[in-house]
């Protein structure tokens, strides 16, 4: 069966860098767009980053993330990344990988169960 599972969260000091991890099993990944959502504590699920299918040439991010985090994707692991730098108390949230639609959402689309990322001092 399909299964998306994050990896690389934690804690982590204002400033400081994580990279997530995503590894897909149950689909032919690299057919897939890929997304990093979030979600903070009383808020809603928000869209942090996607990459295209196959080799990834396009990727596309929120504003509130652009110039600190980096999507990509490895298909020979069936693996896409979040690379977070400069993170912020404000990035602190579970993060959600999800497989299907690239920059949106659809009833299709194939959903990891988190991880939390805490920044803090």
């Amino acid at each position: 069966q399909v299964q998306l599972v994050e990896s690389g969260g934690g804690f982590v000091q204002p400033g400081g860098s994580l990279r997530l991890s995503c590894l897909a099993s149950g689909f032919t990944f690299s057919r897939y767009a890929m997304n990093w959502y979030r979600q903070a504590p009383g808020k809603e699920r928000e869209l942090v980053a996607s990459i295209s299918s196959g080799g990834g040439s396009s990727t596309k991010y929120a504003d509130f993330v652009k110039g600190r985090f980096t999507i990509s994707r490895e298909n020979a692991k069936n693996t896409v990344y979040l690379q977070m730098n400069s993170l912020k108390p404000e990035d602190t949230a579970v993060y959600y990988c999800k497989g299907g639609a690239y920059w949106r959402t659809v009833a299709s689309d194939y959903w990891g169960q988190g991880t939390q990322v805490t920044v803090s001092s």
